[in-house]
């Protein structure tokens, strides 16, 4: 049993329906395309559980104490953003793997994870959600206010109406996001300018830094940093900021689970299970 204590927070009532396993995957997949990304990993269903699903339970990521969360809550399924199985495991099913397979196929309860279809919906995802949360883009904002870069235009940009400063830009990331147990984000500045165009991906994303700058940004942000970057961002004079992998992740797959239980009539809980990276 894990000691870590999780935030669990309940979307209000959606209804008392019920639908099987396929008719959430089937929603889950037509809202999400899966199919369009050459990912990490499998998307869509990763362990196949009860066939009746009236209570889903969404999370960032598939780790034993979010799945022992999620049995505690009464959920029929899992939605998480990082699943089990990731391109170069090597298969065996030892240790945490059997741990965590344990717990999800004893209790009979379904797994579904999306990874970078989550990070990519442009209203639901995780690129979307932080945008928001850090009032960098809304919906309304001005096409040729905003667009999009790298690999399958997975990373933002936007221009705020006035521009911001690095200060600026930090306190948003330091107030806004949750960050347990950890400073709260890393900033290499750059050259002090104004930041008119902001760039954003979240997570892992630290190797869209090049792309970021090629396309126009005075800053980027992300959830974490490699040593290559801060060199980039001195040299380039574009500012880095390190915000959290977890803490640039929690609003997608929330937003999702509010959207598909609201859609189908289901309970929706999301539960945060904290991670200081």
């Amino acid at each position: 049993m894990s000691l870590i204590l999780p935030t669990v927070r309940h979307a209000p009532a959606a209804g008392a329906a019920t639908v099987n396993r396929q008719e959430l995957q089937a929603s889950l997949d037509a809202l999400l395309s899966p199919h369009l990304y050459r990912d990490y990993g499998p998307n869509g269903l990763q362990v196949e559980g009860r066939g009746t699903i009236g209570h889903i339970v969404t999370g960032v990521t598939a780790s034993l104490a979010m799945v022992e969360a999620a049995l505690a809550a009464g959920a029929d399924a899992l939605i998480v953003h990082h699943g089990l199985f990731w391109r170069g495991q090597d298969g065996r099913v030892t240790g945490w793997m059997k741990a965590r397979l344990a717990a999800l196929l004893g209790a009979d309860l379904n797994l579904f994870a999306y990874h970078l279809p989550l990070d990519a919906h442009p209203l639901l995802g995780n690129n979307a959600r932080l945008g928001l949360r850090l009032g960098l883009w809304t919906p309304h904002t001005a096409p040729q206010d905003q667009g999009r870069f790298g690999e399958n235009d997975l990373g933002w940009w936007s221009q705020p109406e006035s521009p911001l400063t690095l200060d600026d830009l930090a306190r948003r990331c330091d107030t806004r996001l949750d960050h347990p147990g950890r400073r709260a984000i890393a900033v290499v500045p750059g050259d002090g300018r104004p930041l008119r165009r902001i760039a954003w991906c979240t997570g892992g994303a630290q190797g869209f830094f090049e792309a970021a700058i090629a396309a126009g940004a005075d800053a980027y942000i992300t959830g974490e940093i490699s040593e290559p970057q801060a060199h980039y961002a001195r040299e380039t004079g574009v500012a880095y900021l390190a915000a959290g992998h977890h803490a640039t992740e929690r609003d997608g797959v929330q937003a999702l689970g509010d959207h598909i239980a609201q859609q189908l009539g289901l309970r929706h809980t999301f539960i945060d299970v904290p991670n200081p990276a």
